[in-house]
């Protein structure tokens, strides 16, 4: 199969998962043809399925506390519809490569100064999450144990640490960015080709179609 381009990575994902947010309530076949659609997403992208269910377990505990008060009858559907798309967009990031969210960003028909934002956003948040690694393997390696008063302790002073080490780094990325020709807007583009509108307008199809379906019983019962 020929490997995806970026965007096409993206729109596709948010399509799924745009669809599968729009599903009515309760309709467990069709939601069951997402979750087909799911599987299969996460083996075309070859996503690493370690790394996904333990991404998926965190995400989840955090959904049941919200889902769970609504009652076991909608939670259980709202949460198994969560998973879905969770495995989707999950697939999507967790095989990125490094950097290049822009590339797949800057196909989104949003409007250039979100695009910027959510860019540098994301790039940022790269390097606080590279920055929290680096330091969790030094406490590793450095056998960083204890009480739960003293570990407390310890994350408040690796907070303020964390600050500055990330302001320092972020100064850095800014300015091989400016060196690299960045003058308020990112000089990148990435058009979407033929096939990839081909690729859009039948998986748009299919999902619009099981979307429309599962409230066509409801309207002529």
């Amino acid at each position: 199969m020929p490997k995806l381009s970026l965007p096409l990575r993206l729109h596709l994902s948010l399509i799924v998962v745009v669809g599968a947010a729009l599903l009515r309530y309760h309709a467990w076949l069709y939601l069951g043809m997402y979750a087909a659609i799911a599987v299969a997403w996460a083996t075309i992208l070859q996503v690493p399925i370690r790394n996904l269910t333990k991404l998926l377990g965190v995400e989840l505990i955090f959904l049941a506390f919200l889902a769970l008060p609504m009652g076991w009858e909608k939670a259980s559907f709202l949460l198994a519809r969560s998973l879905i798309c969770l495995v989707v967009m999950n697939s999507f990031v967790l095989t990125l490569p490094p950097h290049s969210f822009g590339i797949a960003l800057k196909s989104l028909p949003l409007p250039a100064p979100f695009k910027e934002i959510l860019l540098l956003a994301g790039q940022y948040i790269e390097i606080l999450v590279s920055e929290v690694q680096r330091m969790q393997r030094a406490a590793q390696l450095r056998g960083l144990g204890g009480t739960a008063g003293w570990l407390r302790y310890a994350s408040a002073a690796m907070i303020g640490s964390l600050y500055l080490r990330s302001l320092n780094r972020a100064e850095r990325v800014y300015a091989a960015m400016v060196v690299r020709g960045y003058q308020g807007s990112l000089p990148m583009d990435s058009p979407l080709k033929t096939p990839d509108y081909l690729a859009i307008l039948g998986v748009g199809a299919t999902i619009l179609s099981i979307t429309v379906a599962s409230y066509v019983k409801v309207l002529n019962p």
